[in-house]
């Protein structure tokens, strides 16, 4: 038996559409976002890989987050990004205008991947591939 209140989250689910998520129904594509938005400085000035027919730019960006100690003493953590153009008009924007220690902001989403070391070894890697890049004054 249905409790009253399954029936409520039943109906809710089916008037707001979010029951598609449990969806079997391969014929329906769910909506998913994968959004990043970065504002920080460029670690090193963009450098350019791949190859003529595939080519990329590639830089970092430092974001960093501040907090206190119960002590009172503030800390702050930086985390690097690996940011990804592909884009044949950000691509060359990027390479002429952006500079180590800018201000930048990236919006764009996040990728997982695995490379081979020099080793030989597999290593995780996370990118963020970039659909607009501001460039901001120092």
């Amino acid at each position: 038996m249905i409790s009253s209140s399954m029936l409520q989250v039943s109906k809710f689910l089916m008037r707001t559409g979010l029951h598609r998520a449990y969806c079997t129904d391969p014929t329906r594509i769910e909506k998913t976002v994968n959004t990043v938005t970065l504002l920080g400085r460029v670690g090193a000035d963009p450098q350019r890989r791949g190859n003529d027919e595939h080519p990329v730019v590639m830089f970092s960006v430092a974001t960093h987050s501040n907090y206190k100690y119960e002590s009172g003493d503030w800390m702050q953590k930086t985390d690097w990004h690996r940011v990804v153009v592909f884009k044949p008009g950000l691509r060359d924007a990027v390479m002429s205008y952006l500079k180590k220690g800018q201000r930048t902001m990236v919006t764009g989403k996040i990728t997982y991947g695995e490379i081979t070391d020099q080793e030989g070894k597999q290593r995780g890697t996370t990118s963020i591939i970039a659909d607009d890049v501001i460039f901001l004054q120092n």
